[in-house]
């Protein structure tokens, strides 16, 4: 059930302050994009729309907000699958003129001509750069919304404000609330991340599972400038949707304005607060983050904490151990709300490696001691490299977040870099200064990860590669050989143009040399042996990315990138 508190639609002008103003900006800004993903459970490719979109979130920081609609055959479940339709899609995507799936619409918004199906609905290679147009024009409304969820009765209030800049072309808007949840596992097909294409324990994100406004939103009758319009609803939560339950602490809420059913303004996103939580004091120790295999040196785990309390979280006790050895002690710091969650990197502690490591980590005696404890295991790596390895890193919208170290066998720092600007491209040699276990961190202070980076050694051996979804952070740990390897300095002639590439690649100066092509995963792409003075390689087959080449020559060898880009 659904019910109004309060509605305030007043004309503002000059007397804005006698109006209660509290949350949305009344100063002009430009857009806000909604994304909505046509998507299911059995479109193969809709993974990969899911990952672009989050992408596009992850570069425009509150900004950009996702709205993941379950909708058409690739939706039905079959079996025990879940159910992720709402009576609201079909109509949304009619609307949309969805061509296929995955596709998505950007604030609803006709461009050009329209989209395959003459609407608003693009397919995935569209999204960043339709997002950009809409980002850089001015909106004429603001929006903003905070929320809510009383526990004890899973009732949610929605507070939303919007402030109009500007005219509005319409005289009539509306104004639409979303509710949506994520992490819910179930069943997708994915032709790219599982060998069989499908799994079941896919984590669903943003998916729409009600209306609060209803189908098109609630009337805004007055659209020019100075409006302001304060609305504030309560919503009865159900236990489930559809059969799927209804995880309280994964609701997530997107509202906008729009002019018709089409055309969408601005819109705003909010996590809600809790209240009446069965506990006042619970610490719970959702788990530990997965460990790359080790090779002996100090280690720390990165242990995920949630607030399961209705008080502020403000300290914890750590106790942990590796391979039952002496335990460690450790106290963390900070802030957080009910439901809200932190990972915290334990201070690394001396072991003896085997070959099965577990991990024990508990936290201090509080309301509830069930989830006061984790553990999890690792191997032992095998994993070799040179002396000298290069490092390639894209950073996203927020580089400043992205850090990275490499330790020595003793886990001192002797290498490092980061924080970075915004979408850059970061090239860097690391040189060891001995051989044995070494470590490579990667961080994001932001936990979403951030560009495609990959380190390798002058082998060419991949030791650490990721598309970018390393969420907080990962790590790779190595065993360098001691021996600094070759570096391009001993083929100084060898040259590789142009760069970036499009159907051909020219070499230079590498008379009987081989040539490898690897893609950043270490895969060999392309080989040619005993090639003449000057060579041309045809890589019009190539997708576009990056490439690494390794010219090879009496024992010397140089190693490149070049990006194929069209």
């Amino acid at each position: 059930m659904i019910k109004k508190l309060s509605l305030s639609l007043a004309f503002v002008l000059f007397v804005f302050n006698l109006i209660g103003q509290t949350i949305v900006s009344t100063d002009p800004e430009n857009k806000n994009v909604i994304l909505e993903e046509y998507t299911g459970i059995h479109c193969g490719y809709c993974p990969d729309g899911h990952f672009i979109a989050q992408n596009i979130q992850n570069d425009n920081p509150g900004d950009v907000y996702l709205v993941n609609i379950h909708v058409g055959g690739y939706a039905v479940p079959n079996g025990g699958e879940p159910d992720f339709r709402t009576p609201f899609g079909t109509a949304i995507a009619n609307e949309a003129g969805v061509p296929g799936y995955p596709a998505g619409s950007i604030n609803r918004h006709i461009f050009g001509s329209g989209g395959p199906g003459g609407g608003s609905a693009i397919y995935r290679n569209e999204w960043a750069s339709r997002t950009n147009t809409i980002l850089s024009q001015s909106s004429y409304v603001n929006v903003a919304v905070e929320a809510s969820i009383d526990l004890a009765a899973s009732e949610l209030t929605i507070h939303l404000e919007a402030f109009y800049t500007g005219d509005s072309p319409e005289s009539t808007n509306f104004l639409n609330v979303a509710l949506l949840q994520n992490n819910t596992l179930g069943w997708q097909t994915d032709y790219a991340s599982y060998p069989n294409g499908n799994t079941n324990q896919y984590e669903h994100m943003h998916r729409l599972v009600h209306m609060v406004t209803g189908q098109w939103g609630e009337t805004i009758p007055a659209t020019t400038s100075g409006t302001f319009v304060d609305e504030t609803y309560t919503y009865t939560i159900p236990a489930d949707y559809n059969g799927v339950p209804v995880v309280l602490q994964d609701l997530e809420i997107v509202a906008f304005v729009t002019e018709t059913h089409q055309e969408l303004i601005s819109g705003s996103g909010c996590y809600p607060s809790y209240y009446n939580l069965p506990l006042d004091n619970d610490t719970n120790v959702v788990g530990i983050e997965d460990i790359n295999d080790q090779c002996g040196l100090d280690f720390g785990p990165r242990v995920k904490i949630q607030n399961n309390g209705n008080n502020v979280l403000n300290s914890v006790e750590f106790e942990y151990s590796v391979n039952s050895g002496t335990p460690a002690n450790y106290t963390w710091t900070g802030s957080l709300g009910s439901y809200e969650e932190e990972i915290v990197q334990l201070p690394g502690i001396p072991y003896t490696i085997q070959s099965s490591n577990t991990v024990s980590v508990s936290v201090s005696n509080d309301d509830d001691n069930t989830n006061n404890d984790a553990s999890s295991t690792f191997g032992e790596t095998n994993l070799a490299s040179t002396n000298y390895l290069t490092m390639i890193l894209n950073t996203d919208g927020s580089g400043n977040e992205t850090t990275w170290t490499v330790k020595d066998p003793l886990g001192t720092i002797i290498q490092s870099g980061g924080p970075y600007d915004n979408n850059t491209s970061i090239n860097v040699d690391i040189n060891l200064n001995d051989g044995g276990c070494h470590e490579f961190r990667l961080v994001d202070a932001g936990g979403n990860g951030s560009g495609s980076v990959v380190l390798y050694d002058t082998n060419s051996t991949v030791l650490f590669s990721s598309t970018g979804n390393y969420g907080s952070g990962d790590a790779v740990s190595f065993i360098s050989d001691g021996i600094l390897g070759v570096n391009s300095n001993n083929l100084t002639n060898v040259a590789v143009y142009p760069n970036p590439a499009s159907s051909v690649l020219n070499i230079d100066n590498a008379e009987n040399s081989t040539i490898e092509v690897f893609d950043l995963l270490g895969r060999v792409i392309l080989t040619r042996a005993n090639i003449s003075m000057n060579e041309q390689l045809n890589v019009s087959e190539l997708n576009s990315g990056t490439y690494l080449i390794r010219i090879s020559n009496d024992n010397k060898v140089v190693t490149d990138k070049f990006i194929i880009y069209r």
